[in-house]
């Protein structure tokens, strides 16, 4: 991975690729690796990049105050910074989120949103005893060691039928996390309500989400769906939460063809 200081913040970062950009913004409590089957088989077409979010990864860690919008102060920098100009911007249940306070805060960067298995922000999409609930479990869980709490975790991201090979791999990510910024960002996610966000948004968007997801279930994407204006809806079904890894062939065949659909608009 590339290294960047940006805004004091050390980012980590994989870019590969060549032709526009696609940035790709992980889930919480997991890293750039979740989009390593992205990285790879969209390289041929698009120049690829996945971050570790300040916090996560190989990134440097945030300070306690930090909230969404500062994670999209510093991604619209990490954009600028590497020359990539108005790209577009895909994002994964938390990421999925800052996609959507990114284009709220710096509309200029952004080109298209691919937003997957994405919330508004968990006030902005569960009810709020469901997000009392997950805030404080996950408070609870980054005091101990992941050991003790993760696979449980792990098991809500994947439907019943996952391979064991993925749910594995994902376990690893998670296990990796730092617990004092993870308890940084669930609190920021917790907080975060982008429902005034979605009737604004004018680019392209694209919504996708596992028919078998049980942390972002339908209702979550339908109202996704229906504040974006002309956004186009893609459930998948017989699969969970991280669609990048379980059905990562389907996202990357939706994602390449919503790409290119834009792309034939903006020539004719």
């Amino acid at each position: 991975m590339d290294e960047i200081e940006v805004g004091g913040h050390k980012i980590a970062y994989e870019r590969k690729g060549d032709g526009p950009p696609l940035v790709l913004l992980h889930g919480w409590p997991m890293d750039s690796r979740e989009w390593r089957r992205q990285i790879d088989g969209l390289c041929d077409e698009f120049t690829v990049v996945a971050w570790d979010a300040p916090g996560a990864g190989r990134s440097s860690d945030p300070p306690e105050g930090f909230r969404l919008p500062d994670w999209a102060d510093c991604l619209a920098s990490l954009i600028e910074a590497l020359g990539l100009g108005p790209s577009h911007v895909g994002g994964l249940s938390w990421g999925g989120g800052l996609a959507l306070e990114l284009y709220g805060r710096h509309p200029e960067v952004v080109r298209t949103l691919i937003l997957a298995s994405a919330y508004a922000g968990w006030a902005g999409s569960l009810p709020a005893e469901v997000v009392d609930q997950r805030l404080q479990l996950m408070l609870r869980n980054s005091e101990l060691p992941p050991d003790r709490w993760a696979p449980a975790l792990v098991a809500t991201f994947f439907s019943k039928d996952a391979p064991p090979e993925i749910v594995r791999e994902a376990l690893l990510i998670v296990s990796d996390l730092h617990p004092g910024a993870t308890r940084v960002a669930i609190q920021a996610f917790a907080e975060a309500d982008l429902r005034g966000v979605l009737s604004r948004i004018s680019v392209p968007t694209l919504v996708l989400y596992g028919e078998e997801d049980v942390r972002a279930p339908r209702h979550v994407w339908e109202a996704l769906h229906s504040g974006i204006r002309g956004s186009k809806l893609v459930p998948i079904p017989g699969v969970g939460h991280v669609i990048d890894i379980e059905a990562a062939e389907r996202l990357n065949s939706e994602v390449r063809a919503f790409l290119r659909a834009q792309s034939r608009d903006v020539r004719a």
